[in-house]
């Protein structure tokens, strides 16, 4: 019995030991985050569903600067001031306007990627990897409520030198693996504030469907 009672011991030490460590990762990550009163990100995304043959691959480039963002992903573009956001489709020639709260819990931005393990998450350390010859820590999060998101894991890659986010996976329910990559990140860059503003004569001939 009290061999058992020890093996039940070291595991969850082990198992706290892990979370206290993937929580330390990720506190210093969001501290260095919060110094940034702006940045700038370069990233690639990867869609990949086997069973309905999806594997999509598109390059993006996003400007935050607090709540605002604006993001291009292939011929798309995301604007939103804070308060409301607009997804531009070009090939629809649409604009689809809606409340910023409610779009950034429905979809992935700049800056919701560069914070998600902030909110909503449980967190474990998995292992030390490495990334383009560079060494990460990877780090699970598992939604608290995973009956109100559509993604069951979220697998960070960060930067054991810089701390800095390099890779993040998003895998769903429905069997998709969605990849984002930063290829470039810069903090605290100049950005105007004309970048977070729609104006819709840019955009003529395009139909404005607010939600």
């Amino acid at each position: 019995m009290r061999y058992v009672l020890t093996i039940i011991a070291l595991y969850a030490f082990s198992t706290f030991a892990q979370d206290a460590k993937s929580q330390g990762i990720l506190d210093k990550l969001s501290t260095k985050m919060k110094g940034y009163k702006t940045f700038y990100i370069e990233f690639s995304a990867t869609i990949k569903n086997s069973a309905t043959g999806t594997n999509e691959t598109e390059t993006g480039k996003g400007w935050v600067k607090g709540d605002k963002f604006c993001a291009t992903y292939g011929e798309n573009t995301i604007i939103s001031n804070g308060t409301k956001t607009w997804t531009i489709v070009k090939e629809e020639k649409t604009v689809y306007e809606t409340d910023a709260a409610e779009a950034d819990e429905e979809s992935i931005n700049p800056k919701k990627l560069m914070t998600i393990w902030e909110t909503g998450f449980k967190n474990k350390y998995d292992r030390e990897d490495k990334l383009n010859n560079e060494a990460v820590h990877v780090i699970n999060l598992y939604p608290k409520n995973p009956a109100k998101v559509e993604y069951h894991t979220i697998t960070l890659y960060i930067s054991k030198s810089s701390n800095e986010l390099k890779k993040a996976v998003l895998k769903t329910k429905d069997g998709t693996t969605m990849t984002y990559t930063v290829n470039k990140f810069d903090g605290n860059t100049a950005i105007e504030d004309s970048k977070f503003v729609f104006d819709s004569k840019k955009y003529p001939g395009y139909s404005v469907i607010k939600d």
